[in-house]
């Protein structure tokens, strides 16, 4: 029976990147005579890609599928942080699945870094890129980036639980902190994270910064009657230039509206940090899946008060306003009301997706789930390829949003059809 079970829950287990082995794995229900594969998590990641190629294409011309120039939220904003969140969840439910196959920590070891230095290669080779320099362009390097803020945070979360006290999920003991037991069994975790944000917190409002008022978290620029044009980002691009120097964002999304001079990178040193607490929120979602399995009700009751305390958290600390909270969501800075704000959505929307698709089975992820199978490929593809045709061509008709609009849907809509194809064909880019 348990090599049955093993086999309905492991089959298809040859899905892309470090986050596709966890979702083809992991098991909610493993008594069900149908496959039990956690569907709702590649729904998610589908979902968050297919958002990102449509918002990198141009979004249509629309203001609200922009950056947000500083302080605030745009559709564009939420991207990120979900594949932080799905990268949580996703290590805590393939480090789950590896040990009970009997995977040695030292090659749990060995597999994390090899993903970890892929995706940092990848990432720093594709930004780099420029068809006068080459595969790498010497001219304008930058160190930071996309793919390299996923691949460090994937890195310390997996070094998490490759050196986790509990590696096996406890047997169901009736205890009085059963229903939290998610959290207590990790407290060296917590601590870990709490030590981290505390790091963040003293940085961002301690550290002294030449010609800055200290704790400053504003754009510079005309920002703030001009009184600090020089001290866009404050601490936080303060400790990239001294540790990267010119090695990182020139043209920050904040440059245009408030005239901005200095550079900023939002995939800097100190916002990484935040990045990681935003993946442990997501590992805490893969803790709920595992300790609660089969009991779909405690798990949408879980989901449903980490979503509540996490956006409290976010309306305290930003007061529910643009720039006049104590901590202002700010994706720039990743600042830690925008880590409990898109923490707080990110439960709500993969609590949804998990009911209706993987509890209900109301609706199987179409489309969503094709490209969530094969993120790594598309978003690598979309990178490389979205600006040739078929994927977009010279518009004829500026002075309205309608042609921007159809091709950018048009690039979308080819690649989740191309992610269609590679599903049918079973071919899932693996790192």
């Amino acid at each position: 029976m348990s090599k049955l079970r093993s086999l309905v829950c492991c089959n298809r287990s040859q899905y892309s990147m470090e986050r596709e082995e966890a979702n083809t794995e992991a098991c909610v229900d493993q008594d069900r005579p149908k496959s039990s594969r956690l569907k709702s998590l590649d729904t998610f990641r589908g979902f968050s890609l297919t958002i990102m190629v449509f918002v990198n294409y141009g979004g249509g011309g629309y203001w609200f599928f922009q950056h947000a120039p500083w302080n605030g939220l745009t559709v564009a904003d939420l991207v990120m942080p979900w594949f932080v969140f799905i990268i949580g969840t996703s290590v805590m439910l393939a480090f789950n699945s590896m040990r009970r196959k009997g995977v040695t920590r030292l090659q749990l070891l060995g597999k994390l870094t090899w993903r970890t230095v892929v995706l940092l290669l990848i990432g720093f080779c594709f930004i780099n890129y420029s068809p006068r320099d080459g595969l790498l362009s010497w001219s304008w390097l930058r160190i930071p980036g996309v793919l390299q803020r996923l691949g460090f945070t994937y890195f310390v979360l997996s070094l998490m639980q490759t050196f986790s006290p509990y590696r096996e999920i406890p047997p169901k003991e009736i205890r009085w902190w059963s229903p939290v037991q998610d959290v207590v069994l990790y407290w060296p975790e917590w601590i870990f994270i709490m030590v981290l944000e505390v790091v963040w917190l003293c940085i961002t409002f301690l550290l002294p910064v030449p010609n800055c008022p200290t704790g400053y978290l504003g754009s510079g620029g005309i920002g703030d009657n001009g009184l600090y044009p020089n001290c866009t980002g404050g601490a936080a691009a303060y400790i990239d230039r001294w540790l990267l120097g010119d090695n990182i964002y020139w043209y920050p999304t904040c440059k245009a509206m408030y005239r901005t001079t200095e550079p900023f990178d939002p995939e800097g040193v100190l916002g990484t940090i935040n990045s990681i607490v935003m993946g442990f929120i997501g590992m805490q979602a893969g803790k709920i899946f595992l300790f609660f399995r089969k009991m779909n009700w405690n798990i949408m009751i879980h989901f449903t008060v980490w979503t509540i305390i996490l956006g409290i958290l976010a309306a305290i600390l930003s007061k529910c306003t643009r720039d006049e909270g104590f901590i202002p969501v700010n994706k720039n800075l990743w600042s830690l009301s925008y880590v409990a704000c898109m923490g707080c959505m990110s439960f709500a929307l993969l609590g949804v997706i998990y009911f209706v698709v993987d509890v209900k089975g109301w609706w199987g992820g179409q489309p969503f789930i094709y490209p969530g199978m094969n993120s790594i490929f598309v978003y690598v593809g979309h990178s490389l390829l979205g600006f040739y045709f078929p994927f977009s061509w010279e518009m004829r008709f500026q002075d309205s949003h309608w042609e921007k609009l159809f091709q950018n849907l048009w690039g979308t809509a080819l690649w989740i059809f191309i992610a269609y194809l590679l599903y049918r064909k079973h071919f899932f880019l693996k790192i």
